[in-house]
């Protein structure tokens, strides 16, 4: 068992701070995408395919969640148009899940209609929101990938 490392008070700080704006982040996204009649998973997965068409077991695992809870997200996005699955070229057993122009299209509006992350880096100048942006990839790049 590891050991783990006793907190400071500034550490205890950031972390309710960060909880703080995580939670005020997933109110606004899940209220942003049911202005579009889509739910928070829905619009989790058409950012994601934003990077690209990805297999759903990959899309499970990027979202902490069972792939069997993927397929019927995918099911309902496919029905309305804003996903296709397609024969993977490298393994044509693997479907690959492609956002449609139109699933695109619905993505970059509800993206564009966050004010989240707007309002609160407005207080911050150009220099304090790189430092805030190159401190978070450092914070990233030390944590442990999700494992499903």
């Amino acid at each position: 068992m590891e050991k783990q490392q006793p907190t400071d008070e500034i550490t205890r700080e950031v972390v309710d701070l960060m909880a703080s704006l995580v939670a005020l982040f997933h109110r606004e996204y899940e209220e942003a995408a049911a202005a579009r009649s889509l739910t928070g998973a829905q619009a989790k997965v058409l950012a994601l395919l934003r990077r690209g068409p990805m297999p759903m077991r990959h899309i499970a695992q990027t979202l902490s969640c069972e792939p069997s809870n993927i397929t019927g997200i995918v099911d309902r996005l496919e029905g309305r148009g804003f996903v296709t699955r397609e024969a993977d070229p490298q393994d044509r057993r693997v479907k690959l899940v492609a956002a449609t122009a139109s699933g695109e299209s619905a993505s970059a509006e509800l993206r564009e209609s966050l004010n989240f992350a707007r309002e609160p880096l407005a207080a911050l100048d150009a220099d304090e929101r790189a430092q805030l942006r190159d401190l978070l990839r450092r914070m990233l790049e030390g944590a442990e990938p999700p494992t499903v």
